[in-house]
């Protein structure tokens, strides 16, 4: 994980009771109907209450100590996070049941409340009001950052440049589009709108493509998801390697973990690589994870220990699926899975509209 590592050290013993927080209606009853699946994470959690929902995330200053208002087993906990130059480490510290502290705890409670300046969801930690860092699960709008210069001007930039070159033999590209295989493929292509981490068009078309091979795996992977009730939807396949430069060149230092060198190309230019989440079939929404996509903070990391139990066992739930077809999670974010054969295919530069819908692709059944 770059120059990051992970640990979670001291998670308490559960308690047997709920969630008992001052605002809190109570869990609801286990969901049932949910057949067992050597895919499935164990037995899917029950979602926390919708009064508790809004408070999940991340409080305090944007440096130093985070604390993190999260739910295991049906307990909500908060975790600390400490970050050094090379390593981060998650402590369960409190669990979060009511105003009052326990008799000789030397951490005070943590209240929800609503810093005054702006009524913004806060937690209050004896005087201190601890601002929440993170958004709301329902809400729709990217995360963004500043560009370090202006989209526009690195776009020309990179149209105007050639992608490194490559020694070796590869594969003959044979991308296909994703929306011609199967409807439960559904596309929600943030770059192609304003709704992604720069705040303006990047694609100049709303298009998925892959390998042909690494479609197919695809293919295979939701062929298991669907019984259990999930569609997949894909936030980005296929990426000409343009794009790959506007996205280093546009992003802060601090934020380069979360996009590829151009001087080493994406696996996304070499068709292996997608961006992709689950969605109920029935209703077509997203399905919640512990943090949102492309968003640059410790919540995307795959082993983050934030979040619900119930976020985390579908952010594992695809996470099986899609490594059991041959793709292997990147280390930096949930939702980025290369196909094994990625070293075989070359780096491409051919725009959107310059590619035709693949036809052909067999069925995976």
């Amino acid at each position: 994980m770059s120059n990051l590592s992970q640990t979670v050290t001291g998670f308490p013993t559960l308690a047997a009771r709920l969630l008992l927080a001052v605002f809190l209606l109570g869990l609801p009853a286990v969901l049932s109907g949910q057949n067992a699946s050597s895919l499935a994470p164990g037995a899917k959690p029950p979602d926390v209450p919708e009064t508790l929902k809004p408070w999940i995330g991340e409080y305090g200053p944007t440096e130093g100590t985070v604390y993190i208002l999260g739910e295991k087993d049906g307990v909500a906990w908060i975790l600390e996070r400490k970050a050094t130059e090379n390593d981060v480490t998650y402590r369960w510290i409190k669990e979060f049941d009511s105003e009052q502290p326990a008799a000789g705890d030397p951490i005070p409670p943590f209240t929800p409340t609503r810093d005054p300046s702006d009524n913004h969801r806060a937690l209050k930690v004896g005087n201190l009001i601890l601002r929440k860092l993170t958004p709301d699960f329902d809400a729709r709008q990217q995360i963004l950052i500043h560009p370090v210069r202006p989209v526009a001007e690195l776009r020309k930039q990179a149209l105007a440049v050639s992608p490194p070159e490559e020694n070796g033999s590869f594969r003959k590209p044979d991308l296909v589009e994703l929306t011609t295989r199967d409807p439960a493929i559904h596309l929600d292509i943030r770059y192609a709108t304003t709704n992604d981490f720069l705040g303006t068009p990047v694609y100049t078309e709303a298009r998925a493509f892959l390998e042909r091979p690494a479609a197919r795996a695809l293919l295979r992977a939701l062929d298991k998801l669907q019984p259990l009730g999930y569609g997949l939807l894909i936030h980005d396949a296929y990426r000409p390697w343009y794009v790959t430069k506007i996205f280093w060149d546009a992003t802060p230092p601090e934020g380069k973990i979360f996009v590829a060198d151009p001087k080493e190309g994406s696996r996304h230019n070499r068709g292996c690589a997608v961006d992709l989440t689950l969605y109920d079939l029935l209703t077509g929404k997203p399905i919640e994870m512990p943090g949102t996509y492309d968003e640059m903070s410790p919540r995307s990391f795959p082993d983050y220990p934030g979040g619900t139990s119930r976020q985390r066992w579908h952010r594992d739930l695809l996470r099986r699926a899609m490594e059991s077809e041959g793709f292997t999670v990147y280390e930096h974010e949930w939702w980025h899975f290369d196909y094994k054969d990625w070293r075989e295919y070359p780096i491409l530069n051919i725009k959107f509209e310059d590619l035709h819908s693949g036809q052909g692709l067999p069925s995976a059944h």
